[in-house]
């Protein structure tokens, strides 16, 4: 939440923002076309991600709110994110934008924009939503890949409710 506090640029918020709340990676974001963007089913197209898999992740109602708010004011061409001179935004820039916010919010950890990426997976698996999920979600190949996840997120295992617990025996 810092990080997007401390981020003033209303483009630069939206692409901090549909990383987090996509899951995707950097290239990911820069490669999104204006038609990529299926406003009907609320779905993102992800077009050759890592490893050429392509997949449908949703966008969530508040980020459609900011795209349309977005679009509306910078009217891009091809590319949701555009560069000054047009073309597609680069991967370095959306690196230069993330850490810039870092350091506004005063953030001291040496991470990259891919804290977004696995905060996102990690706060799903937090939430109670299944590996399986996650993993199309991502774009993983295998549920090994995104087995990460359940190794960072510990916060419900203490919480866990055994079976006995609703059995009626003595």
């Amino acid at each position: 939440m810092k990080i997007f506090a401390a981020t003033r640029n209303s483009k630069h918020k939206l692409m901090l923002w549909l990383i987090y709340s996509c899951g995707l990676r950097r290239s990911e974001v820069t490669n999104i076309k204006l038609t990529d963007l299926d406003t009907e089913r609320s779905i993102l197209q992800i077009r050759e991600g890592k490893g050429n898999v392509d997949r449908m992740v949703p966008i969530p109602q508040k980020v459609w709110e900011k795209i349309r708010a977005y679009t509306g004011s910078y009217r891009p061409h091809t590319f949701l994110f555009e560069g000054q001179s047009g073309g597609k935004y680069s991967v370095e820039s959306v690196y230069s934008v993330f850490k810039q916010s870092l350091r506004r919010a005063g953030i001291k950890k040496d991470v990259g924009v891919h804290c977004l990426r696995h905060s996102y997976a990690t706060h799903l698996h937090e939430s109670g939503l299944d590996i399986r999920y996650i993993q199309e979600l991502l774009g993983h190949k295998s549920t090994r890949t995104t087995e990460i996840y359940t190794h960072v997120s510990r916060r419900n295992l203490f919480a866990i409710r055994s079976p006995i617990e609703d059995m009626d025996i003595e």
